[in-house]
């Protein structure tokens, strides 16, 4: 009997309406809360939209705030569950620059700086490992609670107490309460839409 055909590669890509939204982004942009705040608007429309979740990320050069890549979480729109916002900024960022690792050199051996992975709110526990290995020396988020998955209804998974801590301790800064009440808002803007069923939200088992 024949084997059946496997599938050989998979693509994770951004939706066409991020084209328009950053089209008047400059590719630097200087203050923190600045470029949280676009994390935080990318996340809004990106559930409106009908890709995922309500959920965006974005890495930056830490020193000079120009952005490298963005990212939205696209299950919905790609039927693959890896991808969540952070890992989709991550991949986008590592393909631009060449480099697996975002806190040291490219392939070719010539220096990079240190970059920083922006999220609307704490990572789940895949995007946790992900933000980890990726080398990045910073994580700003806008927020970490129960919030989240009480408003969303996700199931962001037994992410460890001192998750913190142990960024931390692997040299990755870790800035939180950025923008935090303008995440929640989006949050509860999501959840009106799940109570309405008008979103679909994809929590697998959800621990059950």
């Amino acid at each position: 009997m024949e084997f059946p055909p496997l599938a050989t590669s998979f693509t994770v890509s951004l939706p066409a309406w991020i084209r328009d939204e950053l089209a008047n982004v400059p590719d630097v942009i200087p203050e923190l809360d600045d470029r949280m705040a676009l994390v935080n608007r990318l996340a809004d429309r990106n559930w409106r939209e009908g890709n995922g979740g309500p959920f965006a990320a974005l890495i930056a050069e830490a020193e000079t705030g120009r952005i490298v890549s963005v990212g939205v979480n696209v299950v919905l729109a790609s039927n693959i569950s890896l991808g969540h916002a952070e890992v989709t900024a991550i991949g986008m960022a590592q393909a631009r620059l060449g480099a697996w690792d975002l806190g040291g050199t490219r392939a070719d051996g010539s220096p990079q700086p240190a970059h920083e992975l922006l999220v609307n709110w704490r990572p789940c526990v895949q995007c946790y490992g992900a933000a980890m290995w990726s080398g990045i020396r910073t994580l700003v988020i806008a927020g970490s609670g129960p919030e989240c998955e009480e408003l969303t209804t996700f199931d962001e998974g037994p992410m460890i107490d001192d998750w913190a801590e142990a960024f931390e301790a692997r040299g990755i800064r870790v800035v939180q309460g950025l923008r935090r009440e303008e995440a929640v808002d989006v949050f509860r803007a999501y959840r009106d839409a799940v109570d309405s069923d008008a979103v679909t939200v994809y929590n697998a088992r959800s621990g059950g």
